[in-house]
């Protein structure tokens, strides 16, 4: 079995955001699967995907902290300044992070650890609506 299919996402500020549950109410076809996998592309360049802690919000504002420490926006060599002081470092912790994941499904759930949550990280102050290409594949439940 193979489907693909958009996945939009509100706005977000700045900053490092859960977005499974968006993820598998955009995509229940997960549960149809036995063994499979379910990959995610970010069609975005100022914006990130990764996996990490889903429990304690402290985790994504330290994620945040440290990405802006890493990569500041007032640094004196950025040269592409024409979008705004947060653009060119978005594009640099971008790059650091990905914009895909690939994800096993087994048994009709995602195989992921037991905090393990999918991020959403958006680098821009106004980063604007955003959008997901998941496609799954894999082989169905037996009925």
């Amino acid at each position: 079995m193979w489907a693909q299919g958009e996945i939009s996402l509100q706005p977000q500020p700045r900053g490092f955001h859960l977005i499974t549950r968006e993820v598998l109410a955009a995509v229940p076809r997960i549960a149809d699967l036995e063994i499979g996998m379910l990959h995610l592309l970010l069609c975005h360049t100022s914006a990130s995907l990764t996996l990490n802690e889903n429990a304690s919000p402290d985790v994504r504002r330290d994620f945040a902290s440290w990405f802006d420490a890493a990569v500041p926006e007032d640094a004196p060599y950025w040269t592409h300044t024409l979008e705004g002081a947060d653009d060119m470092p978005a594009h640099i912790k971008a790059s650091l992070l990905g914009a895909t994941l690939t994800i096993p499904v087994s048994r009709g759930r995602l195989a992921l650890g037991t905090w393990q949550g999918i991020y959403l990280c958006e680098h821009r102050d106004h980063g604007g609506p955003r959008s997901l290409v998941a496609t799954l594949w894999g082989e169905a439940a037996d009925a």
